[in-house]
């Protein structure tokens, strides 16, 4: 199940990738809960398993959740851009024991009109 698409942006590259709040159900945060954090284990398109920790604001009504813990390590390693698209996915993988999935997508050139995205794992492999 598809949780969300983005855009990177400067602060999704540079700090944190900023998590859209209806995910939050779906990410693992239960109403009430004591803890502000909750660590996910997220399967990239190469098979690999990165750790990402999805934290909200402890302060404010509004949660707004975020990747910290691990998240800079993969957008370091992978080569993430501003523009560059990040698909994130909530599904189970019994062997790797990932509960999520992302794939990044780059733009890499427009084709009659049409923007043409391709994965970066082959743009890099």
């Amino acid at each position: 199940m598809q949780l969300f698409t983005k855009l990177m942006t400067k602060t999704d590259v540079e700090k944190r990738l900023a998590v859209p709040t209806a995910s939050l159900r779906e990410l693992g945060f239960v109403h009430g809960q004591k803890d502000h954090f909750v660590d996910l284990l997220v399967k990239d398109s190469a098979q690999r398993v990165w750790r990402f920790r999805c934290s909200t604001r402890l302060t404010g009504n509004h949660p707004k959740p975020y990747l910290s813990s691990g998240w800079l390590h993969f957008v370091r390693t992978k080569g993430l851009e501003i523009n560059d698209k990040v698909h994130f996915y909530k599904e189970d993988d019994e062997a790797s024991g990932a509960q999520y999935r992302i794939e990044v997508e780059r733009h890499v050139f427009p084709l009659l009109g049409q923007a043409i995205w391709v994965d970066l794992e082959l743009v890099h492999g």
